[in-house]
């Protein structure tokens, strides 16, 4: 099982939630001293795990780690897509993509579809990608997928869990009859992790102050991931979206099958894959 992100926060505890139930792990994270210290943990309590660190809003670091996990690792029966954050300022990364965009939504097109046919010999296999209630508050501009003509950190990362959403709906229209399943979730509000590091001011004061007391802790955050990894009530479900484990609807652009075929086209683009990387409609 794959999970990234996984040195703090949700991955923190879902790694360590699967590590429990006996789950080999591949663990990406960002920081050395988190992921070495994640590992050192995990290690106490099941199997060791192996650590790639790799910054996934870049994709020369998403193929060089999908490069060093094929090369490595025979099967890979679950990936959970976790990595993401909230920048406050706008930021491009080196290959020229809003920086919320480049890590919340191309980090996990990018590393699935580089890693899809392992996945898929592996199959039955699951695919889990971390989304968010803040889809319910926007829609997709995909002329401005970048938001260009306007910024704010949360219509950037609104935007890019909606993404997680309409990726998850053609992906799992892609993986029919492979044995490869594709779901994603909303982990409930305001997670008291290090999300919020990336904001300043009264957005950050407000996380602070307000997070202890309405916000989730990442233990009851992570529930859903582990249960859409390891539960085997799941087999069967896909290109569905989760809340508090049971099956949820998500906002009319999200179920937008149109704008999910032309974002998963544009991100085919972006990350310059060849459509026979992937799997054709079935």
């Amino acid at each position: 099982m794959i999970v990234t992100g996984a040195g703090s926060g949700l991955g923190l505890e879902t790694a360590d939630a699967l590590a429990c139930k006996g789950a080999s792990l591949i663990l990406i994270e960002i920081d050395p001293a988190r992921g070495e210290a994640m590992v050192t943990r995990i290690a106490k309590i099941g199997p060791k795990p192996r650590l790639f660190i790799a910054d996934l809003s870049q994709q020369s670091e998403v193929r060089r780690v999908a490069g060093e996990i094929l090369t490595s690792t025979p099967r890979i029966d679950v990936l959970v897509n976790n990595a993401g954050a909230l920048f406050n300022s706008r930021q491009v990364t080196v290959d020229g993509l809003e920086r919320t965009f480049a890590l919340n939504h191309m980090g996990y097109f990018l590393l699935t579809c580089l890693l899809l046919n392992r996945i898929i010999a592996s199959a039955p296999a699951r695919i889990i990608s971390v989304s968010s209630s803040a889809h319910l508050f926007t829609t997709l501009n995909l002329d401005d997928l970048q938001t260009e003509k306007q910024y704010s950190g949360e219509l950037a990362y609104n935007r890019s869990k909606l993404a997680n959403i309409l990726f998850t709906r053609a992906l799992a229209r892609r993986l029919q009859h492979t044995g490869v399943t594709a779901n994603c979730l909303d982990p409930g509000f305001l997670i008291r992790s290090r999300f919020f590091e990336n904001i300043k001011g009264a957005k950050h004061f407000f996380a602070q102050i307000m997070g202890p007391i309405i916000g989730v802790s990442p233990a009851v955050g992570a529930r859903t991931s582990i249960y859409l990894a390891s539960s085997p009530d799941l087999a069967s479900n896909t290109g569905q979206y989760f809340v508090k484990c049971k099956v949820a609807v998500p906002s009319t652009a999200a179920q937008d099958d149109v704008a999910a075929e032309r974002l998963w086209m544009e991100s085919l683009r972006l990350a310059k894959l060849k459509d026979q990387v992937v799997i054709e409609d079935r």
